[in-house]
């Protein structure tokens, strides 16, 4: 049997030291049609700000399967990989929230205001299945439910293929699914270190600008030196740990200081405008 190739587009890019382009999405067909013909690596359907609503998700996410595409490309990896930006804040603690997306086929869950070690592990936790503690990767221990009937045929897998590529990268180099951290206040600022220290399967620090700079009392300034100052601590703690630091609100004006900058997972906007993607794919030398 030939051997299955990276699902995840998002990690393929960034395996191969590429930065991802990714975008949040509302959950809506019309939306998830038009994502899944632009080149994007991945992306967030939004629904920590908008409903939850597993039926509209799982819609989406079918309607995106494009039979040519699969025939032309000769795999069943996905062009732009489904994720899920979910409701529950870090100290919710909520993992059911991650069990349900990841059951209809998700390729990674985006926790927002994870602050500390304890809500940084458990958003790993929520994202693996349990294993023996004589089994490789084993830390953090899994907690996710077993219920692969929707998933596994979702990613074109049988169970047991799906067992072994349903795990968290880089944390498994097999894994398929990203764990996204939001870093949204000061306190997770202060805690970062230790989190990305103390936490294996942690694929991305997303910066919460908007929140941040709530925190920080100076709203949606994002040039304020505060603020600014706030974003190129996160990403230099991130750097000191090799994880990847991820950009909510990138545009045609701001990508190539971004990429220059470090920054590996650029959230391009509005999601039907593709000028900062492709003027980012262009500078980084993807196109």
């Amino acid at each position: 049997m030939a051997e299955i190739p990276r699902l995840n587009a998002a990690i393929r890019a960034l395996e191969q030291g590429k930065p991802a382009f990714t975008t949040f999405s509302v959950p809506e067909i019309s939306a998830a049609q038009a994502i899944n013909a632009a080149p994007y690596d991945g992306v967030v359907f939004e629904m920590e700000h908008n409903p939850y609503d597993i039926q509209v998700l799982r819609n989406c996410m079918q309607y995106m399967l494009d039979r040519r595409q699969i025939l032309t490309k000769g795999s069943i990896a996905p062009a732009v990989a489904p994720m899920v930006r979910i409701p529950p804040n870090g100290g919710e603690m909520n993992q059911w929230f991650a069990k349900q997306v990841l059951d209809i086929g998700v390729y990674g869950v985006i926790w927002p205001h994870v602050s500390t070690v304890e809500e940084a592990r458990n958003a790993v936790s929520a994202c693996r299945y349990p294993r023996p503690p004589s089994a490789p990767y084993f830390e953090p221990a899994g907690q996710r439910g077993d219920a692969p009937k929707n998933c596994a045929p979702y990613w074109g897998l049988t169970a047991q293929e799906y067992y072994k590529r349903a795990d968290v990268w880089p944390l498994n180099p097999q894994g398929e699914i990203l764990v996204v951290i939001m870093c949204e206040e000061a306190v997770a600022i202060k805690n970062l270190p230790k989190m990305l220290k103390e936490v294996p399967g942690i694929g991305v620090v997303l910066i919460g600008e908007g929140d941040l700079s709530q925190d920080l009392g100076f709203p949606r300034q994002y040039e304020h030196p505060v603020v600014a100052s706030a974003i190129d601590e996160i990403l230099g703690i991130c750097k000191e740990h090799n994880v990847i630091c991820g950009h909510p609100h990138v545009d045609s004006k701001n990508v190539d200081t971004l990429l220059a900058k470090g920054f590996r997972w650029l959230m391009a906007a509005p999601s039907l405008s593709f000028a900062a993607l492709e003027k980012g794919l262009k500078t980084s030398g993807r196109s």
